[in-house]
């Protein structure tokens, strides 16, 4: 983090660089929109086809074929949950929360998509509800659903409490993809990246500037809703922090279950296909 007390003396010209005006970027203006209104319509007379309950503490897989809506609901109590997501047909292909982050911003909502990593890069779930809009920013500037952490993880735990812990996300994830490909914990570990924080409210500190979180304003009932762009397979954890307001990486916090849900839509959006890979030629200049 940045030093409390530099070491360097200002520059006589340092107001003036510091009032530089930014520069988004990635501009998105020329991203194609999201037709939410056909999303939304394709929603009449869906189905739900399968449904999923993610243990506290634990994590679970589940697949979504393209064209499919899947959503996460609180079900019991406030929990924030650890997504990520892969194509199920190729799960070298898998969300690119860096990429989305610097697409979409810190925090997403409605009408934000997931775009995957290069070189395929496109989007692969687009966000339809988002019953925490209503949040925004608040006053530390915190925001729900982010895409700024990581995931919770044993190393890190280790490096700072000396101890090890089973039921971090980035291991709850492990055993879940393990046991969706029927795979080693090794390689199922190389398979597991970073996330989209469902639920958590975080931000970063004005003074640090650092990663921060706070309790979640999820309530059961409350949701966040995706429709698949292409075949999915995701895995849920639900974070050993609960609502994340004291710690996590631990057994302190009061955890609940997180639900996912699978609807089939009784037709397609109007105009709706999967999405291309990215079109670029790959050939690096050479």
């Amino acid at each position: 983090m940045k030093l409390r007390q530099p070491e360097t003396a200002a520059p006589a010209d340092s107001a003036a660089r510091m009032q530089v005006a930014p520069v988004i970027c990635y501009p998105v203006d020329t991203l194609p929109i999201p037709d939410l209104d056909g999303y939304r319509a394709a929603r009449d007379g869906w189905t739900k086809v399968s449904e999923v309950l993610v243990p506290p503490r634990d994590a679970a897989s589940f697949t979504v074929p393209a064209g499919h809506f899947f959503r996460i609901v609180s079900v019991e109590g406030p929990q924030v949950g650890d997504l990520d997501l892969w194509n199920a047909n190729d799960t070298g292909e898998r969300f690119f929360s860096g990429k989305t982050r610097a697409l979409h911003g810190t925090h997403l909502s409605t009408g934000d998509r997931l775009w995957s990593n290069l070189p395929y890069l496109r989007p692969i779930a687009t966000i339809t509800q988002d019953t925490l809009d209503w949040y925004g920013f608040d006053a530390w500037g915190g925001a729900v659903h982010d895409v700024i952490g990581t995931r919770c993880d044993p190393y890190t735990n280790m490096l700072l409490n000396g101890s090890e812990y089973h039921h971090c996300c980035h291991s709850n994830l492990t055993r879940a993809f393990a046991d969706a490909v029927d795979s080693g914990l090794g390689a199922a570990e190389l398979q597991v990246h970073d996330v989209l924080n469902v639920f958590m409210c975080t931000g970063f500190t004005r003074d640090t500037g650092q990663y921060f979180m706070k309790t979640t304003p999820v309530r059961p009932g409350d949701f966040l809703e995706f429709f698949a762009e292409i075949d999915l397979l995701g895995a849920l954890s639900a974070c050993p922090g609960g609502d994340c307001g004291s710690k996590h990486s631990s057994d302190v916090a009061v955890c609940h279950p997180l639900l996912v849900e699978i609807y089939r839509p009784r037709t397609a959006p109007v105009g709706w296909q999967p999405p291309a890979r990215n079109g670029y030629s790959g050939s690096h200049g050479r």
